[in-house]
């Protein structure tokens, strides 16, 4: 391959896998993938969190190594997605009374913006909101600027995650010496690359199962309505299928050759065995009992999860993806325990998506999600290209390599699924603190007047009552 000048870079950190990907973005809107690396992740990372600095900053050093060795040029920067077991939604409301009808400002409705994301949750950081509708006086809109009101309420859906795992994730890239361009929502930039316009509108569950978490992310008129992470994923149903005292290696190699998420009653033939090995068998209903008892107890989860007054707006379906959704039959079982009638499986990204490497070339919604990062990035990644006679892993550079960097971004410029970066965050923060402390001046100087104005009306009073006494001595009658 020749040295690229132009890519992105874009690294997934799953609970199975840690993912790096590489491409191009062409001019015809089609994404060309340069480069693919993968490396197991079971050791440091579980249920989509970071529990081993060390390990992960090893393992991301080396992803990033492998890429630039495929792609004969150092990577300056990459983007990287944020999921894992501790991100859900909450929702929150923002009110405003104004003394009198008024038209709403964008102003306005930025101060209530604001005032969302100044919330303070314990032990929990706000990386997104989603806006939801907003009520002007006692009717819905989802944009209230120029209508004439005298009451606005902000409706927000903040995404929060654990503000420890959070700094460990960003620690990691630290130790690692790589430099973030972007951190993205994953479960959003999946959303954006598996979904159509017409299911977001009209309602839909993307339901995406991973290694040991699956992500639930519900959408109506599109917005994002609910977000959770399930602490259950396919890793589940290997575990259980382990437990008929075999290698949990054993138990995968069964789930993906055996392994069904529904069979009729009527199917199972009550003489067949399933082969573990060369000289060992299991009843297949025993096996398909227990592989079936984890996806029912998978999906009924997600129907849980899905909030009762979106559950009957679900006209665009269940979208499913993710490695677990490649078990046979996922769909007829999601019929069945959730009684919704239109699943899909969402095997790839809807983008036109093109390259040699097998992996992609699969189709299996396995790398939906990193693609979706990739598709989202907007930075060039690529450095200076690598001396072929230089040694690719010398540590020490010669040459200080400088990452393109963006025009810094006004606070509300930044989109749904983009995570503030801390110099954002800073600078948020400052703009909150110059708010407040105008505010302060304000009201101190209101304060000011008010209490000269006091004074002044009582030095007019105590004026009127010594002239209106001495009136009264004037006119008293002499005796």
């Amino acid at each position: 391959m020749a040295e690229i000048k132009d890519f992105i870079v874009a690294i997934e950190l799953g609970s199975s896998k840690v993912t790096g990907i590489a491409g191009q973005k062409k001019p015809d809107g089609s994404i060309s993938v340069l480069a693919l690396v993968r490396e197991d992740s079971s050791s440091f990372i579980r249920k989509g969190v970071v529990y081993n600095i060390d390990k992960t900053a090893q393992c991301l050093t080396s992803i990033v190594k492998k890429l630039e060795t495929q792609l004969k040029t150092r990577i300056t920067q990459v983007f990287v997605g944020v999921g894992g077991q501790s991100i859900r939604s909450v929702k929150n409301t923002i009110v405003k009374d104004f003394p009198g009808d008024c038209i709403i400002t964008q102003e306005m409705v930025v101060e209530l913006m604001d005032a969302n994301w100044g919330l303070d949750y314990p032990d929990k950081k706000i990386l997104d909101v989603a806006e939801q509708e907003y009520r002007v006086d006692t009717q819905l809109q989802m944009d209230p600027v120029g209508i004439r009101a005298n009451h606005l309420e902000g409706n927000f859906l903040n995404i929060l995650e654990r503000t420890s795992f959070f700094q460990n994730l960003n620690k990691c890239f630290e130790a690692a010496n790589i430099k973030v361009a972007d951190m993205y929502l994953a479960p959003l930039a999946l959303a954006n690359v598996v979904l159509t316009e017409a299911e977001k509108r009209s309602g839909c569950a993307l339901v995406d199962i991973g290694a040991d978490t699956t992500t639930v992310s519900v959408f109506w008129k599109n917005v994002l309505r609910h977000l959770v992470v399930i602490p259950l994923g396919s890793n589940n149903v290997t575990k259980d299928i382990a437990s008929l005292q075999m290698e949990e290696s054993d138990a995968e190699k069964m789930k993906l050759n055996y392994g069904s998420a529904y069979t009729d009653n009527n199917d199972i033939d009550p003489e067949m065995k399933y082969s573990i090995d060369s000289d060992r068998q299991i009843e297949a209903r025993r096996f398909i009992e227990i592989v079936e008892a984890r996806v029912e107890e998978i999906i009924e989860n997600v129907r849980y999860q899905i909030p009762a007054e979106y559950y009957d707006k679900l006209l665009g379906g269940i979208i499913l993806t993710g490695g677990g959704a490649n078990m046979k039959n996922i769909e007829v079982a999601f019929m069945k325990y959730t009684h919704v009638d239109k699943i899909r499986v969402a095997k790839f990204v809807t983008a036109t998506v093109n390259s040699s490497i097998e992996q992609i070339r699969s189709h299996n919604g396995m790398y939906n999600t990193v693609l979706g990062l990739l598709i989202k990035g907007d930075i060039n990644c690529a450095g200076r290209d690598i001396d072929p006679n230089g040694n690719l892993f010398d540590e020490e550079e010669h040459e200080e390599q400088v990452a393109p960097e963006r025009r810094p971004r006004q606070i509300h410029e930044i989109e749904t699924g983009t995570i503030r970066t801390a110099q954002e965050e800073e600078r948020a923060a400052e703009e909150a603190r110059r708010k407040k402390e105008a505010e302060e001046a304000a009201e101190e100087e209101m304060r000011r007047l008010q209490e000269e104005e006091e004074r002044r009306k009582k030095k007019e009073k105590s004026l009127f009552n010594r002239a209106k006494k001495w009136l009264e001595g004037l006119a008293a009658p002499e005796e």
